[in-house]
C-alpha cells in the first residue's frame, strides 16, 4: 500500500463484460486516469470482451459515449487518443468454450507480461469464464482474476463459486475485491493508528463509547430492481463494504503491511464478532424499505412501485445493526452499522465516538456536549479526517464550544489522488494483495450474517418498517442507538 509512482510492468487487461456498465462507468475512467498519470507500462493493453460482433472503431466509439463523460478531472484530449490506443476489442460469448482460443491468441503466451481477467459479469458465469480460461492455458502463474461482488447469496452458494473457481486458479491469484478498500481515508485510517502515538493508546474499550459506520445512497433501486429484490440491502452492502471497514477500524496492528498479515487480522476480528441468535435479530437489528417521497426536490415513488419489484414484496432497502466484537480490546463497545438507499443524502463515513473526561470540570452553561470528542472519517462524497473536540471560545468567560482538525487531503497533499478503482486495478497488476478479500475472510462474514437473513425470511408476519424516501430511514433505526443513550452523528 505505498505510495508509487513508477510505471506498472507489462500487461494485458481483459475486461469480460467489456460493453457493461461497470467496465464504462468505472474500470475504463480509473485506467485512463492511471495512463495520464503516467502509471501504466508501455507495454499494457486493454482487451474488452463482449458478445457482440463489434469493430475496434464501433467499441471505441460506444467508449466515446459512454466512458468518457465519467473522467471527471484531469482529462486530456491528447491523452485521451493516446489511452484508447491501448484499448482492443474482441467478440467472445464468455459461456462458449470454442471462443477462448482466439482469446488466447490474442493474449499470447508472454510469461513475463501479466495477464489480468477481470470478470465484470454475474457471478453465474464465474466458473465457466474459469473453466474455459484453464482450457486454452490462460490459468497460467502470470494471470489473475478479478471477482466481482456479490460472491453468492450465501455461504452455501458463495463457497460452491469459490470451489469452481479454485479448481482452475490459486488463491494467490484471485483478487476478491471491494472498492471501499480502495479509497484513500480507508487507507489514511490505518497509518493513523498504526503510526501515531497519538491514537494507539485510546483505540480501546477504555477510551472509546462506540463506533458508527454509515454508507447511504440518495438514488433508489431504478433499473436495477430485478436483480436488487433477489439481494437486498444486508447482502449488497452489510456482508461485504460494511463488515470490511468494521475490520480495519476494529483489526490489530499487523506485523508488517504484506498481504497475509494484514488479512489474517481481519479474519481474527470477523470470528471475534458476537453470533447472532434469533433474539438478538429482533433486539439489535432493523430492516427498512423506502415509500414514497422526495429526493433532490423531486417526488420519487416508493419501493413497491419500482420497476421488476414484485407486489408484497419484503426485500430490505435499510439496515441498522448493533454489532458486538468480543475479544480483549473491544469488549462493551458496540459498533453500530447502517445502510440504506433512497436516504436524504449520500454519505460514507466512520464516526468514532470517544468517551467523555471522568470529572467533567465545566458544568452547567459552561460544559460541552456529550461525547465532544470524536474522529470523522469521511469516505464519500468527498474524502476527510475531521477530529472534533472542546476549545474555549473567544472572551471573557470559560464557556466551551466545538471545534476540529480538519485533514483536508486535497490541500494537505498537493498531489494527484487516485480514486478507489484505479488504486485496486494498480494493486491487481503489480501483485499486491493486502487490500483485496481472502476466501476465509469472505466464508466468517456469510457466517456472521446469516442467522440475520435466516431470521428476517421466517419473519413474514413481521416485514420490513418503512421510511419516507429523502429521510434518515425507519424511527427505529434511532431506537436503536437510544437505548445506548447516543444518536447517529449526523442527528447530534
Amino acid at each position: 500500500m505505498e505510495t508509487r509512482s513508477t510505471p506498472t510492468p507489462a500487461f494485458d487487461m481483459v475486461l469480460f463484460g467489456g460493453a457493461g456498465d461497470l467496465v464504462m462507468r468505472k474500470l475504463l475512467p480509473s485506467l485512463y486516469q492511471a495512463h495520464n498519470a503516467g502509471l501504466l507500462n508501455e507495454q499494457g493493453r486493454i482487451l474488452a470482451l463482449g458478445r457482440k460482433d463489434l469493430s475496434r472503431d464501433d467499441y471505441l466509439a460506444s467508449v466515446e459515449k459512454q466512458s468518457r463523460i465519467h473522467i471527471k478531472s484531469h482529462f486530456d484530449d491528447a491523452a485521451w487518443q493516446s489511452f484508447c490506443s491501448r484499448i482492443d476489442y474482441l467478440r467472445v460469448d464468455a459461456s462458449q468454450a470454442a471462443d477462448y482460443p482466439a482469446l488466447a491468441e490474442k493474449v499470447g503466451d508472454d510469461a513475463g507480461k501479466v495477464v489480468v481477467c477481470y470478470l465484470a459479469t454475474a457471478p453465474n458465469l464465474f466458473a465457466g469464464i474459469c473453466e474455459n480460461l484453464a482450457a486454452v492455458g490462460l490459468n497460467r502463474p502470470n494471470v489473475r482474476v478479478v471477482l466481482e461482488k456479490p460472491l453468492g447469496t450465501d455461504l452455501d452458494s458463495s463457497n460452491e463459486i469459490n470451489d469452481d473457481v479454485a479448481r482452475f486458479f490459486k488463491e494467490e491469484q484471485l483478487y476478491r475485491i471491494d472498492h471501499y478498500l480502495g479509497k484513500e481515508s480507508v487507507q489514511n485510517l490505518m497509518a493513523i493508528r498504526f503510526a501515531n502515538a497519538l491514537f494507539e493508546p485510546l483505540w480501546r474499550r477504555e477510551w472509546i463509547h462506540d463506533v458508527q459506520i454509515t454508507i447511504s445512497e440518495e438514488l433508489g433501486v431504478g433499473s436495477r430492481g430485478d436483480f436488487y429484490d433477489g439481494t437486498g440491502a444486508l447482502r449488497d452492502m452489510v456482508q461485504n463494504h460494511l463488515l470490511q471497514l468494521l475490520c480495519i477500524v476494529a483489526m490489530e496492528p499487523p506485523a508488517n503491511l504484506e498481504a497475509d498479515a494484514v488479512r489474517d487480522e481481519k479474519l481474527k476480528v470477523l470470528k471475534a464478532l458476537r453470533p447472532f441468535t434469533e433474539h438478538d435479530v429482533a433486539a439489535k437489528t432493523v430492516r427498512g424499505q423506502y415509500k414514497a417521497g422526495a429526493s433532490g426536490g423531486q417526488p420519487v415513488v416508493g419501493y413497491q412501485d419500482e420497476a421488476g419489484i414484485p407486489a408484497g414484496s419484503q426485500t430490505e432497502t435499510f439496515v441498522a445493526i448493533k454489532a458486538e466484537i468480543d475479544n480483549w480490546r473491544w469488549a462493551g463497545v458496540p459498533f453500530f452499522l447502517r445502510t440504506g438507499k433512497r436516504m436524504q443524502e449520500r454519505l460514507a463515513e466512520i464516526v468514532i465516538n470517544f468517551r467523555d473526561v471522568p470529572h467533567q470540570v465545566f458544568t452547567g452553561p459552561l460544559g460541552g456536549s456529550h461525547h465532544a470528542n470524536r474522529l470523522v472519517i469521511r469516505l464519500q462524497p468527498e474524502e476527510s479526517i475531521r477530529l472534533y473536540f472542546l476549545a474555549k471560545e473567544p472572551g471573557d468567560t470559560m464557556r466551551l464550544q466545538p471545534a476540529y482538525l480538519d485533514l483536508d487531503f486535497y490541500k494537505a497533499f498537493k498531489v494527484r489522488r487516485a480514486d478507489a478503482y484505479e488504486r485496486l486495478l494498480l494493486d491487481v497488476i503489480r501483485g499486491k494483495l493486502a487490500l483485496f478479500m481472502r476466501r476465509d475472510e469472505l466464508i466468517e462474514a456469510w457466517r456472521w450474517v446469516e442467522p440475520i437473513m435466516d431470521t428476517w425470511a421466517a419473519s413474514t408476519n413481521n416485514p420490513p418498517k418503512q421510511y419516507t424516501a429523502g429521510s434518515w430511514g425507519p424511527a427505529a433505526s434511532s431506537a436503536l442507538l437510544s437505548r445506548d443513550g447516543i444518536s447517529w452523528h449526523e442527528e447530534c
